[in-house]
């Protein structure tokens, strides 16, 4: 077996946001938790109060800022960074990679790469979007790749509630590598191959979830919110069966399980982006004063130009991009979505 594979005591994570710090609690239960900030006053504070987003962190959580450090005393590392900056972490971080290690990311978004020459106008393709498994694979040697999927809202991580996540991979040992180091009597592991789906559902779902919040910012009922989410499922679906992946994925834990729980919590930051939204706020103004970005905002444009590209027909993603990014009203976007013609209610199976 190649060098310390995956035997090291120590196990990393890349990203101190919430959810980053969560994982970390979890994992301490079992492993010692190296945590890599930027931010070297973050690093000292962790280290001096063991205090992270007002929770008390486990004495097994140390913090670095030495990227060299983290991949000479892990093999397991789980990257949860914000996707936008994903590809520049990697890049920093690829050069300590070896074929041993094993990455299994928590980020749930795309990565958008334009080419050489290209504008903001350039219309957008496959070649240009990639998971955070293939970015991964582009910026290191790394093989055995995993994705730590939902639900997990990190503030009831952090509160000890008990919830499940999966964890995809090609590879069962990196499977049974997460579920070994995460499992507890709070936290079930499931395991899947379907390493797209689950990527694409963790990204997809988030779109959805702002427009949940927005229904429920303009005081809108659970009929149409439980319209929105389960009509949202089918748009997803059609993403990931345009992209490779099978219906199945979008059906447990990390499809329609994160789907459900993003798109309802006041805990998840794009519902809670959407609510401030249909309330009245203005998107930029809201941007500003939320402390971590809501995914879903850049995943809107994206899906948008993925779904030109696939020539999908997916009515919820192009209204909810003309409300958040074009400033669309309420009420003709309901009334739009309304009068659609859905011809069938289920259609993938």
């Amino acid at each position: 077996m190649a060098e310390g594979y995956a035997t090291k005591s120590q196990v990393g994570v890349i990203g101190a946001g919430s959810f980053g710090t969560a994982i970390s609690n979890l994992l301490a239960h079992k492993k010692d938790v190296l945590l890599f900030s930027r931010q070297e006053a973050l690093v000292q504070k962790i280290n001096s109060t063991h205090r992270h987003f007002d929770i008390a962190l486990s004495p097994r959580i140390r913090a670095t800022n030495d990227l060299a450090e983290l991949a000479a005393n892990c093999d397991l590392l789980f990257p949860i960074v914000p996707s936008e900056q994903f590809r520049a972490m990697m890049k920093q971080l690829g050069p300590y990679l070896k074929p041993y290690h094993v990455l299994i990311h928590g980020t749930k978004g795309f990565d958008l790469q334009r080419k050489p020459g290209e504008t903001e106008s350039t219309p957008l393709n496959r070649s240009h979007i990639h998971t955070m498994s293939e970015v991964i694979r582009q910026e290191s040697v790394v093989v055995r790749i995993g994705c730590l999927s939902g639900p997990n809202l990190a503030g009831e991580i952090m509160e000890g509630q008990p919830t499940a996540t999966l964890i995809a991979s090609h590879f069962q040992e990196v499977i049974n590598l997460g579920k070994d180091a995460l499992s507890s009597s709070h936290f079930q592991v499931f395991g899947s191959r379907e390493i797209l789906g689950a990527e694409l559902a963790g990204a997809l779902k988030n779109s959805i979830a702002i427009g949940s919040g927005i229904l429920a910012g303009m005081g809108l009922g659970k009929n149409i919110q439980a319209l929105l989410i389960t009509r949202g499922l089918m748009e997803m679906i059609s993403f990931g069966k345009a992209m490779g992946a099978t219906p199945a994925a979008f059906l447990g834990t990390a499809g329609i399980g994160d789907l459900i729980c993003t798109a309802t919590s006041e805990k998840s930051r794009n519902f809670t982006f959407g609510n401030r939204l249909g309330k009245g706020e203005k998107a930029d103004v809201i941007k500003d004063s939320m402390p971590e970005l809501a995914e879903g905002l850049r995943t809107l444009r994206i899906a948008r130009d993925l779904a030109e590209y696939y020539q999908l027909h997916v009515p919820i993603t192009e209204v909810l991009y003309r409300v958040v990014h074009e400033e669309y009203p309420f009420e003709r976007a309901i009334e739009l979505l309304m009068k659609y013609p859905y011809y069938v209610d289920v259609d993938f199976l």
